[in-house]
Parts: structure tokens; sequence; C-alpha cells
């Protein structure tokens, strides 16, 4: 059987696959998406195994089905609760042995080790050796604050997400049997007790973690391969090795081994390997290896070893740090040698230039991004989704994009057959008899339309199904041919191939059509008319799959695709498939967040411009399939701009337009829950799944909806515009505020006989200042900043902080004149005073500005911060005060401040306020505001 590509994943689903074993617990649970593992080929996940691991592979390969059941102590029926228990307990739960989560102390190291603490700690370090045990407390603290709270919500984060991805986890169809003590009384809640009384197997669904080698399991399209196992019994199965070869085309498994002396592991045709998926055809197959005595656990233990690479997300978190370190380095050598020079004092130049640098450290950076991604994840499950990558979050905010498959996302879960009828239109129960053989015989995946034919179960009593009718073989679907075909022989006498599938593919194989009990030729006469019918169909709304039949000589037992030809078309069985509820408010939504949505689907164009009416897209345009097969990749990119609605693809093309949309600059999310949107899941900056959907669509997805209410979509776009905002804030804030406090520091440094504030000031202002931005991941966001996709700017950063930088030095060289001319702090006996009246201007501006740059319009009257954040900045204000004019005003030196201090520290704030906001309208009129 030949078989056509279907899946076209390069090798980043290897790193996709391991990563997401980092932090799972077990096979199939969180799909993480690092990008390290891009790297491996065949050739290196050869080199990568032991070698006898390798040699069991092959050794189970080459026994006999006998030989098998006795090495495992199991047999073709599989195994008791009881048994599967005790082995269980000697090889441990289907887990890779490293997937555990990180121990507390691993865990507290993790939180440590980012390049802010590491740079804080050694000025502790060079602190201490200078004997200025004061700033070494100071920075001490700073960096314990940082890491605790860090270490504190990424393990409420953790918790929380645990719970959970619990309610979401793949399951594997096993065959269980009575143990030697009886397992009916179990079973009898089920009505399975006469089964298991009678020591007969039955199919059950069990978690993945559960399997234990001797497990029968059975498979069809769409599941993933929960261990090693070995091919018992299979039918035209296809499977994606991808994950291990990097090859994308899928491989043929049988139960047979084609060459005995196979050195290859690899190339073994009657292994499954962990991690691979079922592409198509079905499958009994009993489990021979768990966990990391796989070939993927085993090679997961080595590759994992090393450092995933930074995803898009991280590497713009990374860029906008290390523009701030960039900063410290430049300018904390400049505040020392101007001070060294200007003053004399080369060690206090030393000590203060080490303060310059801790203040220009953004360390509460990696504590904020976690607290807004954590709080992100948080809402969301209480909508009922599933975040399986933190930063997805982020992802979710700046999506522009978002491809949707049609069939049970955007519209119902529950299809209804609404008309069966003969080619011509009339009503015919021939046709429905025929469709309900057919789906009732296959051993593929079931769909919905299955589903809807299987309802009615009267026919299944009409036509004495059971004992009338015999299975002879089938061929499976798959996505090229649109269709599939089950043989039965009635009465033991000719057999019958009834196929379904695609209208249009199946008139492809159609020579003759019945028509009132005759078989007629296929004129183009008769094309036109039952095309008519089927456009009819499609105008209404209707999804159309035609049915049609060939009779078969008895003696055949085995049929492949080369059989379907010549065929009869007898007749359409058509479907109801309604929008969901909320597609259409959802969509709207979307739209009004600047969202753009495009549907990309398999079905044909008809019904799907009728569902993209209702539902409010534009339906202006199509692109079909044909069309997209048609384009090279620069046509493609275009294409993908002015077309909303994409039908008949195969999973390729819909792969193909996600990265074209990719290529062109948008952030693309994929909706979809059927094998067919794996690639494209995959593909999507953002995969979103269901959990109704199959193992592999569930894998590649990034995020998971437990409940298929679309418009959870609108509030996970919010949420991740909200948690991006907020971190922005931060870091706004921290590079606008740094680089005032630079200049302010220079000017200064060259004009002042003293320090213009003493290093153990200047870390006691900075500490204060980052308790003070603890509580941003709480804060509102203004409904404009919601409306537009927000993404990383480094660029934009560097210029807000060059533009508001500036404007708090401005009132610290008019806070300098104030205390030198007026206050009369004109000499370094008198420094103390110049020095606590900066700290308290410095500090409150600081705070301040918090509240003018989080939003572009009027604080406290237009946009008011969030409870926590009023309450936390107004404490921080309130110590800056008290702190020169309290008792602990020595320990600090600093000094209590003359009344009239404070007068004129109500017209600098007032100034400021005005200030910034007057350069606030003029930024957004010239730079809009992100």
């Amino acid at each position: 059987m030949h078989f056509k590509k279907i899946f076209h994943p390069d090798i980043a689903i290897l790193k996709e696959l391991f990563a997401g074993f980092v932090r799972s617990r077990h096979v199939g649970r969180h799909f993480r998406r690092l990008p390290f593992f891009g790297s491996l080929s065949r050739s290196s996940a050869l080199q990568e195994v032991p070698q006898a691991l390798s040699h069991t592979l092959i050794a189970l390969a080459q026994c006999s089905q006998a030989t098998l059941f006795e090495s495992l102590g199991a047999g073709a029926d599989g195994l008791s609760n009881d048994q599967a228990a005790a082995i269980r307990e000697r090889t441990g739960p289907n887990e890779i042995g490293h997937e555990k989560p990180l121990s507390w102390r691993a865990h507290l190291w993790h939180c440590y080790k980012n390049p802010f603490n590491l740079l804080l700690s050694l000025l502790a370090v060079i602190s201490y050796v200078t004997e200025d045990k004061t700033a070494t407390l100071v920075i001490g603290a700073m960096v314990l604050l940082s890491t605790v709270l860090r270490f504190w919500q990424e393990g409420q984060s953790n918790k929380a997400a645990d719970e959970l991805k619990d309610m979401v986890g793949n399951t594997a169809t096993v065959l269980r049997r009575s143990g030697p003590a009886g397992s009916a009384g179990e079973a009898a809640g089920n009505g399975e007790a006469a089964a298991l009384a009678a020591g007969q197997p039955r199919k059950t669904e069990i978690p993945f973690k559960d399997l234990v080698p001797g497990d029968i399991v059975l498979l069809s399209a769409g599941d993933m391969i929960p261990a090693d196992m070995r091919v018992l019994a299979a039918k035209d199965l296809f499977i994606s090795q991808a994950s291990m070869t990097g090859e994308s085309l899928p491989v043929e498994k049988f139960a047979e081994l084609s060459n005995p002396r196979q050195a290859n592991v690899l190339d073994l045709d009657n292994i499954l390997f962990m991690g691979t998926n079922v592409v198509s055809g079905s499958a009994t197959a009993m489990v021979a290896t768990t966990g990391g005595k796989t070939y993927f656990g085993a090679l997961a233990q080595r590759v994992t070893a090393a450092d995933p690479a930074p995803t898009a997300f991280q590497s713009g978190v990374n860029k906008v740090s290390w523009l701030l370190i960039r900063f410290m380095f430049v300018m904390s050598p400049v505040v020392l040698l101007i001070n060294g020079y200007t003053k004399g004092d080369w060690l206090e130049a030393c000590l203060f230039a080490l303060s310059v640098a801790v203040g220009l450290t953004p360390e509460m950076l990696p504590m904020i991004v976690t607290s807004t991604l954590a709080k992100g994840a948080v809402f969301l499950s209480r909508k009922k989704v599933i975040v399986k990558r933190l930063d997805a979050i982020q992802s979710f905010g700046a999506m522009d994009v978002l491809c949707t498959d049609k069939t049970g996302t955007l519209t119902q879960d529950k299809i209804f057959l609404e008309r069966h009828t003969d080619a011509y239109g009339a009503e015919s129960d021939e046709v429905l008899e025929l469709a309900y053989l057919n789906s009732y015989y296959q051993t593929g995946l079931k769909n919905l339309l299955d589903v809807a034919v299987l309802a009615h179960a009267e026919v299944h009593r009409d036509l004495d199904v059971a004992s009338a009718f015999r299975k002879v073989d089938e061929i499976p679907f798959d996505f090229n041919r649109r269709r599939m075909s089950v043989v039965v022989a009635e009465h033991g006498e000719h057999h019958l191939l009834i196929c379904k599938g695609a209208a249009e593919e199946m008139l492809g194989i159609c020579t003759h059509v019945r028509h009132g009990g005759q078989d007629e030729a296929l004129s183009d006469a008769h094309l036109a008319q039952v095309r008519a019918v089927t456009a009819d169909l499609n105008g209404q709304g209707l999804r159309v799959v035609a049915v049609g039949v060939k009779e078969m000589p008895p003696a055949k037992s085995a049929y492949s695709i080369a059989d379907e030809s010549g065929l009869t078309l007898v007749g359409y069985i058509a479907f109801l498939d309604p929008p969901k509820e909320t597609t259409a408010p959802a969509v709207a939504a979307l739209a009004a967040h600047g969202v753009a949505v495009k549907v990309l689907t398999g079905d044909n164009e008809l019904v799907t411009l009728k569902i993209c009416q209702e539902v409010g897209l534009p339906a202006r345009s199509l692109l079909l399939g044909s069309q997209v097969e048609d384009m090279d990749d620069r046509q493609l990119a275009g294409a993908v701009e002015e077309h909303h609605i994409f039908a008949k693809l195969t999973p390729i093309h819909k792969e193909r337009i996600v990265r074209a949309l990719r290529t062109n600059g948008h952030v693309v999310g994929f909706l979809g829950d059927g094998i067919n949107d794996a690639p494209a899941l995959r593909a999507a900056d953002i995969g979103i799944s269901v959990d109704s959907g199959v193992d592999i669509a569930k894998e590649a997805a990034d995020i998971i909806l437990l409940e298929k209410n679309l418009m959870v979509l609108e509030e996970g776009v919010i949420e991740g515009r909200k948690t991006f905002a907020n971190m922005l804030k931060y870091i706004k804030m921290t590079a606008s505020s740094n680089f005032g406090n630079v200049f302010s520091v220079l000017v200064a440094s060259i004009f002042l006989p003293f320090l213009p504030m003493l290093p153990l000031q200047l870390l006691v202002q900075n500490l204060l200042y980052d308790v003070s931005q603890i509580v941003i991941p709480f804060d509102n966001v203004d409904e404009q900043q919601l409306r537009r996709p927000q993404s990383w700017q480094p660029d934009d950063i560097r210029r807000f902080m060059l533009f508001f930088g500036p404007l708090s030095s401005v009132f610290d060289i008019i806070t300098f004149g104030a205390m030198w001319y007026w206050f009369g702090a004109d000499s370094p006996e008198r420094q103390t005073l110049f020095q606590s009246g900066w700290f308290v201007v410095g500090l409150l501006t600081q705070t301040l500005v918090v509240h003018m740059i989080r939003t572009p319009k009027v604080p406290f009257l237009q946009s008011r911060a969030s409870w926590p954040l009023l309450l936390m900045t107004a404490c921080v204000m309130g110590i800056g005060v008290f702190l020169p004019m309290g008792p602990l005003a020595g320990y600090f030196k600093l000094q209590a401040l003359p009344p009239m201090y404070f007068v004129f520290l109500l017209v600098v704030l007032l100034g400021y306020a005005g200030l910034v906001q007057a350069m606030k309208k003029l930024y957004v009129r010239r730079y809009g505001w992100q």
C-alpha cells in the first residue's frame, strides 16, 4: 500500500517531545516546546542509546509470539488487574526516570542562579571584602527577597498547574481479564460481570503511566504509542516516527519481521516506539518495555541532560535584561572614575560605584516575569484552561492571527444525521444501511460522523447485523484518499465492499450510479445531476458523505486501495453540523481585539462558506487545497494575507499556511482537535486543542481547553496582554528610573565635593523601590492597552528610557540646588542633610513614577492602579519619609529635615508629575503606547 506524505513535521518534534518530559510525569502530559533538541538525527539517536537496549529490542522483534508471551508472562488475552499491579511493583510506573519534579533544593538553586542575582552576589562579596558589612547585608536582603519570592511563586504555580494537568492525560485501550482471584465484582457495575466471570478479556482505558510489560494494547489512528511494543496484528498500520528519526514520511508496521537479520533497531518493522504516533490503520500490540527502559526513555536520559535553548519569549526577556546589564557595565566605571578623581577617596568611590551598579540591576525581573505568568495561568485555570507551557500565556497576548479547524471546533461536538438519500436526492434506507455497516465494522478512528450513523440502532436490529454479516477486511481512512472501506460477507456468500467518503473523491472512483434499483453507467449527464444534488445539500449547510459499493468474489480475503475502483454510487448521507453558540460571539470578540480568524478545514467549500457566514466571518473569497498545492512559498505568503477561508486542505496544506503566516511576521495560533491538525498545531506559535481531541493533537498543543467554550479564547488573549503589559511596566519603570538616577549621579559627582548619597543609602533606596514593585503582576491594565496584540520591542524600551529618564534628573538637579543654596547643605560637614534630602526626593519620585508611566492616561483620575499597588507604594513612600525623621536615621547616616523641606518636596512631586504627564502626551502622539 503506497502512502503519500501526510505529516511533514521537522526535526523540532523530537526536541518538543523530549523537552516535554523534563517537567512532566508521564508520556503525553506536558508537551513543552524548547528548541535544543532540533539537531538530533537518526544517526545521533542511534549513537545515544545503549547497545544492550538495542539488542533487547532486536531480540523481541525476532522471537515468535509464543516466546514473547512466555518471556513476559502474559497471553493474547492480556493481563488481569492483579497481575498488572504485581508487575508494576517490580517495574515501576511507565514514566521517564528524570522527569520527576525538582527537589526543593534544586528548585531554590534554579530560582537563585539568574544573571542579576549572581551579579548582586559578586557585589556583596566585594562589599564584604572592603568591610562594608551594612552594604553586604542590604545586598544580601535584595538577593534573598528576589530568590524567595520567585521560589514561592513558582512553587504555587507548579502546584496549581499539576492539579489541573492531572485532569488531562492520555489513556491507552488495553485488554483486561479476570485474574485467579476473580475481578468480576469489580466490573459488575460496568455490566461486564458475565464476561469477566467467563475469563473473557474486556477493553478498558487506563492512563499511560499504568501500563506494564505484557499489557495488550489496541491502537487506531490518532493514538500515541505509550511504550515500546511488539506488534501482534496490524491492518494498514502507518506510524509517524519523526520524533525518533526526523523522517517526515510515515512507515508501515507489520506483525511479522520482514528482515530477520535487521540490525538497525529503528528499522524493525514489528516494533513500535514510545513517543511515536499512529497515522492510519489499526493494530494490536504487546507492551515490551516501559518508562526509562524504553528506547525513548534511554535517549531522553542522554539528550535532556543539556540545557535547552531559550524560547522566543525567553529571548525577548533576555534581550531586555542584557540591555540593562550593558548599561550598568558602562555607567558604573564612569561613576567610579569621576568620583575617585574628584573626591580623591578611591575606596569610597568604589563602594559608591558598586551601589550604583546594584541600583541599575533589575534583580526583580525574574520574579516579576514568573509572577505575572503564574497569575495568568491561575486565572485561566479557573476557566478550565490548562496551560502546558507557561510562557504560552504571553504568546496568547501577542497572537494576531488565529487559524482554526472547522469541524468540532467552530461547530458543535454532536453531529446529526439529517438526510440519507439516493444519488438523485430521494430518501433511501439502503444508503443508511450500507453506511451503518461501514461505520459498525471499521476499526480505525471513529469520528463524529460515524457516531451519528451508529446512533441509528434500529438498522442493527432490522439487518440482524450480528448474525447476517461477517467482516472480511477493511481499508482504513487516510487524508489523501479521504475515504475508507470495509468488506463484509453476507450469510457467508458474496463479498460486498462498502466505501464512504468525501463526495468528489468518491465520484472519482465510481463508474456506475444506482437509480431506481438499477445500476447505470455514470455518464456526464448523470454526473451533472448527482453534483447538483450534493451542491444543493451543501448549500443547506449539510456535510455530505457519499456511499458506494462493489461486489467482490467470495474467495478473496485481503483487500487494498487498488480495489477501490469501479464502484457504484448508491447515494449520500448528509449531516447537520451547526456552529457552537459561542462561535459567533468569540469571533466578534477576537476581531475587536485585533485578532484575525482564518478557517483551515478539510471539508468542502460550500459547507465551509455556509458555516462562516453564520458565525460572521468574511466569506468573500476562498482558497482550495488544490490551489495551495500549486503555489510556491512566495505565492502562498501573499495568498494567506488576502484570504480568510481555506477548504479541502490536507494536513500538510494547513501546516504550510501557518508557516507562511509566521514568515509574514504574524504571531499565529492554531485551534484544532484532530489528527490532521497536529502538524499545524506544532507549526503555530501557540497550539490550542481540547480535552476530547486525539492524543497527538493534545501532545502538539501548548494550551488545552477542558470545556469547548470558545469565549475563553478572548479571555486568554486579554489575560496574555495583561500579563505582558504588567511585565513591560516594570521594565519601563526600572529602565527609565535607572537612567535618570545615573545621569543625576554623574552631574552631582562632577560638581559636589562629597558623594550625593552614601552607598548604604543608595542600596536602601533601591531595596525599598524593589519592594514597591512586588505587586505589579496584580495591577490593573487600561482597556486601550488590551485592544491590540503586543510583542517584545527592545528598541521601544530603549527609546522610552532615553525619553523619560532625564525627566527625573531635572528635578534631582533642582533638589541639588535647593539643598545647597536654600537649606545650606553646601559643605562636607553638612553633607548628611544634603544626602537625606535627595534620599527622600529620589525615593518618592521613583515610586511616584510607577503610577505615572503605568498608563498613558491621567493617573488616579482616568486610570487607577490596583489596591495592592496603591497600598504598597504608599507604604514605601511613608517609610522613605520616616527613615530620616525617625529613630533609625543615625544608623543610615541620615538626619531630620526642616519643615520647609516638605513644602519644597510637595512642589517637586507635583512639578514632576505634571512634566511627566505632559511629556507622556507628546510621546504617545509621536510613538504610540505599548
